[in-house]
């Protein structure tokens, strides 16, 4: 006996040790692996990345055409002019001096495109977004997912929680009912009967976690620490509020001296819990949602504290003109009671319903959760900057609806919906109970509040908003979430927000940014954020392009019209290093302005270069080609010295190109204070002292120019030039500020012939929620194989090992050929094994034994 389970725990392990190379080859861990690696370079990870890589693309070939034809021309004129028209022969001797000339050219149009790809934008991109990031944690908003931070500018609609995040998830009692009085206030100690105030403290005190408690502030001025059911700790700060302490009554009664306890369920909705009286008879206190526990009152204490009959007409009364009103101004409603038994009538203990009904009611009391002060204000700006707010709370329909009411979210006259979610269910289903979008479409754009809801209504609210193709532009979603249900809702949506001091750690590992402080406010600090990082990565195409345009066209034309370009190869590299590494920095780390939030999101398909950008680019180039070219041709004469045109391969610096060189330059560093604004306002000077990079950068920036061009010398190809030369440069340079008022004044609206660029991804492209759901059916589809394959394997070892115990035990001759015959038919079957995956599945579905052979019920891995 003791070797068959030997042998059978030998194949256990065999079968085991066969299964693992049939998953790494068929469909195991390694391809899971190279398949994800695969799929990643497909993932667009945000909008903003997509429109980048189509522009950077785009410029780049429009580069490398342009020195292509600028080597082949500079080539072509120079074989023509010496060979041809000059009848000169190729010499030995003179291959040298060739060779360098076509050098030269190589080097000009590697010149060209260097200054024409714009290096400078992943640089660009990512000082934006890591200095927002890091500004973005001072404003509670801890960012785990980068482009997170982008994708909020564009946020359309936000799903927000109720409770922590529009409220301060700091329960207090407001309103109270007590001995046939409607408090609206907490009431002062005086005008309540001992007994009624000596009831409440004990039923609070007792019939809640002792774990529950109030503790001093941290700090001076700050608000008492709740610990523990945040419910309870309301009431246990109305006894505070009554003047009196729980502290002493809990430490009369400890927690083991407790007889009986029934704690809370979510199907009853009340707490119960049962001590001995001094008599030897027992008290039973319990509270719970006034609807549920007021039906199990048959009697109510009046102003004297005596017991009154409380019928069903009394207690509709009560919901009516108590519980209705409390309920609409957005308050929870608790019921406290009590209930004595008699010393010689011991009830069944576990008989709840018997035990816990014919109670007294104490108190009815209205629990608030005040809406955050500066929440308001925050939700009136999402409003103003085009975004939705919407309110998905599990809490009473008319709770929600008041809250929402407090908050701004609707406003009276405005056509909204307030759903619960079995309506919104009813609404959005067909006959079969499938969801379908088109029914959806016709409820999300209303819809304010949805009450009531599950885990599975926020997910399904949250995908049809973003799946909905209805309006002008496709929505994106920013939602917010603190409990482990959230999970589902805050991965589907384009930006997710968890608690950071309220939320699960499920919730923050779905999450792309966790609010540090739990606050509304902090969301409208990261659309703020978002905008501000799409601003300033407009703000730096618009500088880089217009030096890439007038850059490339000064090399091209100046290298076509006198064999050598204007602005040498070192002087294009410096420029380079102006417009993308410098630029970079100063543009890309502008601080965000509350003006960010008076205009409409960009939305997923707006381009990255305006019609404004467009007007603003080719306007300055416009300028700067104009000086340019004027300085080029006539700048000898006009500063009296000599050409710098057709001169000899090494021939020394001139001042003539050293004064466009300088021109250019200053014209850059003006235009770089233009370039901060990029909607068209007039004043470019606005909040310039705000940023201490910006004003670093161009003030090194012209410091560095002035060595170069004094000290530069031979390597620079500068001469040094005189205060008076410098003072026209400067002027022409700032000429670029007072051409920017000029372009202004243009309006944008009659310049129709302009074009946008920068266009988000096509319709065609797959998206990143289709690849992703690409994968999780393939993968599904591999799990079910393997389990198929591993269901065959165990029930082929089954029949092997109970095989084998059988010919242990009966070792006659005749069952000698029977286990021959078994052994041939097992071999059979590891051949069919070694059949394609889909066969194994078949037989296993076919043969009845691979389902016998998991007789443990064991779950598959």
């Amino acid at each position: 006996m003791e070797s068959s389970q030997t042998k059978a725990k030998k194949q256990d392990g065999a079968v085991a040790m066969e299964m693992q190379p049939l998953k790494s080859a068929e469909g195991g861990e390694m391809e899971e692996r190279e398949k994800k690696k695969a799929s990643v370079p497909k993932k667009e990870k945000s909008v903003l990345q997509g429109k980048l890589t189509k522009l950077a693309v785009q410029i780049g070939k429009a580069g490398l055409v342009m020195s292509a034809i600028t080597v082949i021309i500079l080539v072509l004129y120079f074989v023509i002019e010496t060979f041809v028209v000059d009848g000169r022969v190729w010499l030995a001797e003179c291959t040298p001096v060739y060779v360098q000339y076509f050098v030269k050219f190589f080097i000009i149009g590697v010149t060209v495109l260097v200054v024409a790809v714009p290096e400078g934008l992943p640089l660009a991109v990512t000082i934006s977004l890591a200095y927002s990031v890091k500004k973005m944690m001072r404003d509670n908003n801890l960012v785990r997912h980068l482009d997170a931070c982008e994708t909020m500018g564009n946020a359309t609609a936000i799903c927000s929680d109720k409770t922590g995040t529009l409220t301060t998830n700091r329960m207090t009692v407001v309103q109270s009912y007590l001995g046939d009085t409607h408090y609206k206030e907490v009431p002062a100690p005086g005008a309540l009967t001992p007994k009624i105030l000596d009831l409440l403290v004990h039923a609070i005190s007792i019939n809640s976690a002792y774990t529950t408690k109030i503790l001093p502030p941290e700090k001076e001025g700050a608000l008492p620490r709740q610990v523990g059911n945040k419910t309870e700790c309301a009431l246990l700060g109305f006894v505070l509020d009554l003047k009196r302490d729980f502290q002493p009554v809990r430490e009369q009664i400890p927690e083991e001296k407790l007889y009986k306890v029934y704690t809370f369920n979510s199907v009853r909705k009340s707490m119960s819990t049962v001590i001995r009286t001094p008599d030897g008879g027992f008290r039973l206190f319990s509270k719970g949602a006034s609807e549920i526990l007021l039906k199990k009152c048959t009697n109510i204490l009046n102003s004297s504290g005596e017991l009154r009959g409380f019928r069903p007409r009394d207690r509709d009364d009560m919901v009516k003109k108590i519980i209705e009103p409390m309920a609409c101004d957005g308050l929870r409603t608790i019921c406290i009671a009590y209930r004595d038994f008699l010393a010689t009538q011991e009830p069944d203990w576990d008989n709840e319903n018997e035990v816990v009904g014919d109670l007294t009611c104490i108190a009815v009391v209205g629990i608030e959760d005040p809406v955050r002060p500066e929440v308001p204000e925050a939700i009136r700006k999402c409003q103003r900057a085009g975004i939705t707010v919407r309110m998905v709370t599990g809490d009473n329909i008319n709770t929600a609806r008041a809250i929402a009411a407090k908050c701004g979210i609707i406003q009276p006259g405005e056509d909204f919906l307030c759903l619960e979610g079995k309506e919104f269910n009813r609404r959005i289903r067909n006959e079969k109970g499938e969801i379908e979008q088109e029914r959806l479409d016709k409820v999300w754009p209303k819809l304010r509040v949805l009450a009531r809801s599950s885990p599975t209504d926020k997910h399904t609210l949250v995908k049809g908003i973003i799946d909905s193709s209805t309006g002008e532009q496709r929505q994106v979603v920013a939602v917010t979430g603190d409990g482990t249900n959230d999970g589902p809702a805050l991965k589907k949506a384009d930006v997710g927000f968890a608690m950071g001091i309220a939320g699960t750690d499920v919730a923050k590992e779905a999450s792309d940014i966790i609010l540090t402080d739990d606050n509304f406010t902090s969301i409208v600090k990261a659309v703020m954020w978002g905008r501000n990082v799409y601003d300033s990565i407009s703000k730096f195409l618009q500088f880089q392009l217009t030096v890439n345009v007038v850059a490339v066209i000064v090399a091209f034309t100046g290298a076509c019209i006198t064999q050598d370009s204007p602005l040498k190869a070192v002087q294009m590299l410096w420029v380079n290093l102006i417009m993308d590494t410098f630029a970079s920095l100063a543009l890309a780390t502008e601080p965000p302005t509350e003006s960010l939030l008076l205009r409409k999101p960009y939305g997923r398909d707006k381009p990255l270069i305006s019609r404004t950008m467009m007007k603003n680019i080719l306007g300055h180039a416009v300028y700067q080609l104009s000086i340019i070219f004027t300085l080029l041709f006539v700048g000898e004469l006009f500063f009296d010295i000599d050409s710098g045109r057709n001169a000899p391969l090494h021939s020394p610096p001139s001042e003539h190109y050293t004064i466009i060189f300088n021109t250019f330059v200053m014209m850059q560093l003006f235009n770089e204070i233009n370039a901060r604004k990029i909607h068209g306002e007039r004043n470019v000077f606005d909040g310039i002292f705000s940023n201490p990079i910006f004003c670093t950068i161009v003030l090194g920036t012209f410091a560095i120019q002035i060595v170069i061009v004094q000290f530069g010398g031979k390597p620079f190809s500068c001469s040094p030039l005189s205060t008076e030369q410098w003072l026209w440069c400067l002027f022409v340079g700032v000429g670029e500020l007072v051409w920017g008022q000029v372009i202004a004044t243009i309006p944008t609206s009659q310049l129709k012939c302009l074009k946008e660029a920068g266009h988000g991804p096509g319709q065609d492209e797959m998206t990143d929620e289709e690849l992703a759901e690409g994968e999780e059916e393939i993968d599904h589809a591999e799990r079910e194989l393997r389990r198929g394959q591993i269901l065959w394997f165990r029930g082929l070892n089954r029949i092997q090992t109970q095989m084998e115990v059988v010919s242990t035990f009966k070792r006659s001759g005749s069952f000698q050929g029977a286990v021959r015959r078994r052994s041939s038919v097992l071999s059979q079957l590891h051949d069919v094994t070694n059949l394609s995956t889909p066969t194994h599945v078949i037989l296993s579905a076919a043969n009845p034994t691979s389902a016998a052979g998991n007789p443990g019920g064991e779950s598959i891995p």
